[in-house]
């Protein structure tokens, strides 16, 4: 058995499957279109409506390596060889095409003949009854009736969750050798111990499995197929654990480069190590995938991760944010397969780097804390840390409840849950919760303390845009204070309030409030604790004192525009459905009184026809004028009736729903218009990716869309008064002059090339001989890329172990290229590597492919410098 990389097992996979006609597909993202399901969980959850038979598939086979996430078991990543959150699953599909007659040859044949795996040591499990798979194993695959053995449906009868597609399944199994074993006289197929490895697992989806538990046979047999990639690597290059493979040591070396500490010598270490590295790749592909840290769904998923790995870092005496550290060496190990990692690099560290920061500010109180509390226990000769302790880490330490049980299971005591949960439901009610901030920030501290003496603010900008009411209290510099005056910004909260404060995506409203003493202008609007209202305020005139009566009045221009564009997010929400289907699920939104913008799941850019048809309807709704039916009911009302909710917030028990009669109801504590007319028009300005599987809409109604369509339609008569043309005919003209444009670049490159090529008799002539390798270097002015790789290939002609390093100044940067023939590559040079050496030289870098590759620099002055060390750099590359 060849030893391979993870790059290369991957790569093997996807490639044999599409020799046996399956389409490649890149991975899907990691927030799935299914309400059923958090995160991706299996290779299989992108095609669960193929299997369904509810969406008709593109085709009738594929191929996956699925990027997965599974949090169920996150308290054993690092303390077993095998459990991870995140993993990528390698898939094969069949939509209804072939079954077992193919997939059980074919998982055979890639293991025992591509990747080489011993036929000796395989076994094969199926389900008790499946004798058809049985007679496949042993007649077809020819493997003895001792290596298949029938199991329960606990092992071998699979579903993506408790409801949905599933079936008997067929594992195969490696022998990995005594080495692995348990040691137990029976240990054989089945045992929990590593020497029978679980390797691929192929389930034969024949059923839909309902909330009965009952099973419907599927409309057509399909064939879904998992094979972690990393348990496949540790197999393949003899690797103790998952975490000894090329997936995951470089991340776990840097570990014990930061720390100091060496890996496999202390198991309290290793864990630390194991956790961060796995932790670290589930953290960044989240966030890559549009996931941002919170306190519920997703988000609460990622700040566990994050705030675990940092814990672990302490462990490891990293006292400071280091978890950005370890980027390089995961996109060195991933970015070539997952280019997202590269296109939100900056956001991926920037996320990690902050959230750490917020929590390392914390974690040495609450951690002191928890150590306090444990050792009071243990001196009380109790087993059990109280839920209320355990609700303090959580409410003011940001400790998740699942990372305080982690830490006090290590010392033998449980926490409890129930109580937690109690205090959870106090925190809801609020009032009584709010006097429980024990350390928080001043202002944080302050706003509890009003909460708990005032209660909730009453708001009742529903029903009208300005009130009666009295001013409670005055805060300046997070400090509660009698009076404010004339200039002075400050926080108010009022009895009760006209002013919607920011939530759900809509921003705070503006406006004034007068006194009998002065006049303040209301800046913005917010919450605090999900139920104190804040306004903050400039004394425009006058003073203010505590217990003033107030007028509250809202700036209603600027409100009835945030309506517009409010109503017109749920319109372009169902817009979006009718034409790009019912997948479409709100992923959040902004409103403001300028536009809107409205983040959704889709995996492919939207056409401009589509657009087209999105405004279409959205304008269409406009100008029936249907009058808005907005009213509370109970959520299972509310489901009744179709009402769209996120997927990943929580409602109470009454919920409140604005619908547009025949097109669409939501869930939303929002204002809006009275009827679609109000809004006027609706313009979608742009449609972008903001991550893998998420898109982002921005649009403009009312008067700003009709600003735009007069800028547009300025601007189009400017440009046909500089052209000289009519409006209607600028497409023609300006396609014209772009052509012109592309015919003298042509040319322009045609010279340039010729110029160059002119050069290379000169190159030739002063070509070296390094260690066997000839070798040839060229400088050059305002080439490019592209045409230095031109000349490297009229170079090659004729030459046979070469190795061509080019350099261009082109608009006050360097340019460099390098190739290299296939008995050069043969002999140990990498292009891509060699480049990146050369590079450095002038402040850049770059990489590519082992005969061909390019690189970039700043100091162009150094460009003769770097092409000067070729010769020094291949013989320390050589090693001579």
């Amino acid at each position: 058995m060849i030893k391979r990389s993870g790059k290369e097992l991957r790569e093997l996979f996807l490639s044999y499957f599409e020799q046996k006609e399956h389409k490649r597909f890149p991975s899907f993202s990691l927030i799935p279109d299914d309400p059923t399901l958090l995160f991706t969980i299996a290779g299989m959850v992108p095609f669960k409506p193929y299997f369904l038979g509810l969406k008709k598939p593109e085709v009738l086979r594929a191929t996956t390596s699925q990027k997965c996430l599974r949090t169920n078991d996150i308290e054993n990543v690092g303390r077993t060889s095998r459990h991870h959150t995140f993993f990528e699953m390698l898939g094969n599909f069949s939509f209804g095409d072939y079954f077992k007659e193919r997939a059980i040859p074919w998982a055979w044949e890639f293991l025992t003949e591509v990747i080489g795996l011993d036929p000796e040591r395989m076994y094969a499990t199926i389900y008790l009854d499946d004798d058809e798979a049985f007679e496949i194993w042993n007649k077809v695959v020819g493997l003895p009736e001792s290596k298949i053995v029938r199991m329960g449906e606990k092992d071998n009868f699979w579903a993506a969750g408790p409801i949905g597609p599933c079936g008997p399944c067929s594992e195969l199994i490696y022998d990995q050798g005594p080495a692995f074993s348990c040691g137990k006289p029976d240990c054989f197929v089945g045992c929990d111990c590593d020497r029978y490895l679980e390797v691929w697992n192929l389930v034969f989806m024949q059923y839909n499995r309902d909330e009965e538990g009952i099973l419907t046979p599927l409309p057509k047999k399909n064939i879904d197929t998992g094979m972690g990639l990393e348990r496949l690597a540790s197999i393949v290059q003899g690797a103790r654990s998952d975490f000894e493979t090329d997936l995951f040591l470089p991340l776990i070396e840097k570990v014990s480069r930061l720390s100091g500490v060496e890996y496999a010598v202390d198991k309290r270490f290793d864990t630390a190590m194991r956790v961060i590295a796995d932790h670290l790749r589930a953290l960044a592909f989240m966030i890559a995938d549009g996931v941002l840290p919170s306190n519920e769904g997703r988000g609460y998923v990622l700040r566990r991760l994050l705030r675990r790995a940092s814990r672990y870092g302490r462990v490891l005496g990293l006292d400071r944010p280091f978890l950005i550290e370890l980027m390089p060496e995961l996109l060195e190990i991933m970015a070539d397969h997952y280019k997202e990692l590269v296109e939100y690099r900056s956001t991926i560290e920037s996320v990690i780097n902050l959230e750490e920061k917020r929590f390392s500010r914390t974690l040495d109180q609450g951690s002191a804390l928890l150590e306090e509390e444990i050792s009071r226990v243990v001196r009380s000769g109790s087993s059990v840390l109280s839920g209320e302790t355990a609700f303090t880490l959580y409410d003011t330490y940001g400790f998740p409840l699942e990372l305080t049980e982690e830490i006090c299971q290590e010392q033998g005591i449980k926490v409890d849950r129930e109580e937690f949960e109690r205090c959870m439901e106090r925190q809801r009610e609020m009032a009584r919760t709010a006097s429980k901030q024990l350390a928080s920030m001043a202002k944080n501290e302050v706003h509890s303390a009003l909460l708990a003496k005032f209660g909730p603010t009453k708001f009742v900008g529903y029903e009208s845009d300005e009130a009666e009411s009295k001013v409670l209290a005055i805060l300046k510099d997070s400090r509660e204070v009698e009076e404010a005056h004339e200039g002075e910004e400050v926080e108010i909260l009022l009895a009760e309030t006209p002013f919607y404060a920011e939530k759900g995506g809509q921003v705070g409203d503006k406006g004034w409030i007068e006194t009998s003493t002065g006049k303040l202008e209301v800046l913005d609007t917010y919450y605090f604790h999900d139920v104190l209202i804040a306004h903050r305020v400039r004394i425009k005139s006058g003073y203010i004192s505590a217990d003033d009566e107030a007028k509250a009045k809202v700036d209603l221009s600027r409100r009835n525009a945030i309506r517009r564009h409010h109503t017109s997010t749920h319109i372009i929400h169902e817009g979006l459905t009718h034409v790009l289907g019912p997948h479409i699920r709100q992923a959040g939104s902004y409103v403001s009184p300028n536009y809107l913008r409205f983040d959704f799941t889709h995996f492919d850019a939207i056409s401009r026809d589509d657009i087209v048809k999105i405004e279409q309807i959205a304008n269409e709704v406009i100008q029936a004028n249907i009058k808005l039916n907005i009213f509370e009911t109970s959520m299972e009302e509310a489901k009744k009736i179709g009402a769209k909710a996120f997927f990943d917030e929580k409602y109470g028990d009454r919920v409140r729903v604005i619908q547009i009669p025949g097109y669409c109801a939501e869930l939303c504590g929002g204002l809006h218009v009275n009827a679609t007319g109000d809004i006027g028009l609706i313009k979608i300005v742009k449609e972008e990716s903001i991550g893998s599987g998420l898109r982002r809409i921005t649009a403009l109604a009312g008067m700003a869309a009709v600003s735009h369509y007069q800028e547009l339609f300025d601007l189009v008569e400017d440009l046909a008064l500089i052209s000289g043309v009519e409006a209607g005919s600028l497409k023609e003209k300006f396609t014209d002059v772009f052509q012109e444009i592309k015919n003298l670049k042509t040319e322009l490159q045609r010279s340039n090339l010729k110029l160059a090529l002119s050069q290379c008799d000169k190159i030739l002539s002063q070509r070296q001989i390094v260690n066997g390798f000839t070798v040839l270097t060229g400088k050059f002015e305002d080439l490019d890329a592209d045409i230095l790789r031109q000349v490297g290939d009229h170079l090659k002609k004729g030459l046979k172990k070469v190795l061509i390093v080019l350099g261009s100044s082109l608009e006050g940067k360097v340019v460099l290229v390098a190739m290299a023939d296939e008995d050069a590559v043969k002999d140990g040079i990498h292009a891509g590597k060699f480049i990146n050496r050369v590079a450095k030289i002038v402040g850049g870098g770059g990489g590519g492919r082992p005969n061909v590759a390019q690189a970039g620099g700043k100091d162009v002055k150094k460009l003769e410098d770097a092409l000067n060390a070729v010769p020094r750099i291949l013989t320390e590359v050589l090693g001579v």
